[in-house]
């Protein structure tokens, strides 16, 4: 693998993100040691983009974000910042692009019976964006194949949390080591999905000694995905992601 020094930090912080799932087996290739070694070293080529081009959910929706504003690259760092994050790219997708989006993209009528999908439709004029949270609670929980318990637990790792850096542990357990955050989880009271009151938790922040964040410190803001500290977040990131998750909290819960 030939490593350059990155041209489009949108690379790496797709890469930040699509790591862990890629890990678990849930989206793209067997790819994940490429990833993880792409984003350790700070680095991107086009085999980079290749690896995240594989990915079925993510790339279709940074596409449609990227031609709603008129922007070429799919992998500009604002509109990877869009779907993951959250910002004002999202308000420029139009609803009827959205519905064929999930139309024929995302191709909901061969994963969704016609009654949910057309509950899912029905929130496109309410509001929908194409965020990363939007699909994790109204598409990813409509299957109907399991538990709601089961569902809340999916849908809390595979949404990207946010939290404060509280401790530091320096100390690794195998080849792993962690630190505790503190974060306000997605819960379910009266019978809708909520942020919750801040507990601590415990996250993954190395592999084989080495992180996706370089010098972290208590008090930091980072995100985390499937357990895993992706990258730091700045007060402005911290808002639009409480923002755009709470927003897709309500469009579920209507």
């Amino acid at each position: 693998m030939n490593f350059e020094k990155p041209k489009d930090k949108g690379l790496i912080m797709a890469a930040r993100y699509a790591f862990m799932p890629n890990k678990l087996r849930y989206c793209g290739g067997d790819n994940n040691s490429e990833i993880f070694n792409y984003v350790t070293h700070h680095t991107s080529d086009n085999g980079l983009k290749e690896l995240l081009e594989e990915f079925a959910t993510m790339f279709p929706y940074l596409k449609l974000i990227a031609d709603a504003n008129k922007i070429v690259d799919p992998f500009n760092e604002r509109v990877v910042e869009a779907y993951w994050i959250g910002n004002d790219l999202l308000k420029n997708v139009d609803m009827n692009d959205f519905y064929r989006h999930m139309l024929d993209k995302q191709q909901l009528k061969k994963k969704l019976p016609p009654k949910l999908l057309e509950k899912i439709f029905g929130k496109i004029p309410l509001g929908a964006k194409p965020h990363h949270s939007w699909h994790v609670l109204n598409i990813s929980r409509q299957t109907g194949q399991y538990s709601m318990d089961y569902v809340l637990k999916t849908i809390e790792k595979c949404r990207i949390g946010w939290g404060r850096i509280k401790e530091i542990k320096k100390q690794s357990t195998g080849l792993v080591s962690t630190v505790i955050i503190t974060h306000k989880p997605i819960e379910i009271s009266d019978n809708k999905f909520v942020l919750g009151n801040e507990i601590d938790q415990e996250v993954w922040l190395e592999f084989n000694k080495q992180s996706f964040v370089d010098q972290i410190k208590i008090g930091d803001f980072v995100s985390v995905h499937w357990d895993w500290v992706c990258d730091f977040l700045t007060k402005e990131q911290v808002v639009n992601l409480n923002k755009w998750t709470i927003h897709n909290l309500n469009l579920v819960n209507q």
